[in-house]
């Protein structure tokens, strides 16, 4: 496979931002590539808004980054993820949409089937997590959702498990109109937990946002901590402008990673952030790299 971007004119680049040089001087000085943490991270699509890299250019970049994964990757795209050391960490099947989700008992019996075949599609690409959205209220009760939503994933559960693949919602929240996700019933991430539990099964998990669960709940460490146990995948993006996980934003990022490693977590962090006009996005992912980096 022809290699498009040279790692050394990747990392010369970096090379002249204060904030990562050391730590790739230091790599290459030892030869052992960029620096490596205790958590995994991954990609969403979203980092990439306003490039026109390939996805061979953009595995490239992730891995001479130091990244391991990559979200939403599709099926037939894993084989290049694998050719550059990428795992595929999250992707779609389950039919449903953020309007048409689990809390719809009329679509169960296609979410169902759906979901099967998507789990069977993650075992094929070597994928943990297969993400099921609960979809819009339009008037619905969050309690009746909840119902729903615990039947239709009860009927997966068993077989998540014998496949060993994770069937995981994504918190939103309903505040930030630029979300455009203002009538979601999962926008409480105990709304999920609560999920969860009722299905009994260690494979009925949650994807854990940071981004949303600060707007919708606050108190994101604390809160992750408790419930370890039901998060298969997480998602980081500054807060309140969701750009670059950076000091411009609220919460501290490096100290949540801390927090993350510390706590046994072994599931892939992602970044879900979009980029700021005028940034270089290479620069953007380093730096957001070594934020997350705990040795």
């Amino acid at each position: 496979m022809e290699i498009i971007i040279k790692r050394r004119n990747l990392l010369k680049a970096l090379a002249a931002v204060p904030a990562v040089a050391s730590r790739f001087a230091l790599a290459q000085g030892e030869g052992l590539g960029p620096r490596q943490g205790r958590l995994k991270q991954s990609v969403m699509p979203q980092v990439w808004t306003g490039t026109d890299f390939t996805l061979e250019e953009r595995c490239e970049i992730l891995s001479t980054l130091g990244f391991s994964g990559m979200d939403l990757a599709q099926a037939s795209q894993v084989p290049v993820l694998h050719d550059y050391g990428l795992t595929s960490t999250l992707m779609t099947g389950t039919g449903t949409t953020f309007q048409d989700g689990l809390i719809r008992r009329q679509l169960h019996d296609q979410i169902e089937e759906a979901t099967i075949a998507g789990i069977d599609m993650c075992v094929e690409a070597g994928c943990k997590n297969l993400i099921a959205l609960p979809g819009e209220r339009r008037g619905m009760s969050r309690e009746e959702g909840a119902d729903n939503a615990v039947e239709i994933l009860s009927r997966v559960a068993t077989y998540a498990e014998e496949k060993g693949v994770y069937v995981c919602m994504e918190i939103t929240n309903s505040k930030v109109a630029a979300d455009n996700r203002t009538d979601q019933v999962f926008d409480d991430i105990y709304w999920g937990f609560d999920v969860c539990r009722r299905t009994g099964s260690p494979n009925i998990t949650l994807v854990y946002d940071f981004y949303h669960v600060q707007i919708a709940n606050g108190d994101v460490v604390r809160t992750m901590q408790d419930n370890l146990a039901m998060i298969s995948h997480m998602h980081v993006a500054g807060v309140p402008s969701r750009r670059e996980i950076d000091r411009t934003q609220e919460l501290d990022y490096r100290w949540i990673a801390q927090q993350i490693a510390d706590s046994g977590y072994e599931h892939f962090v992602s970044h879900e952030y979009r980029p700021s006009e005028g940034r270089n996005p290479l620069i953007s992912l380093a730096v957001g790299y070594d934020i997350l980096t705990v040795i």
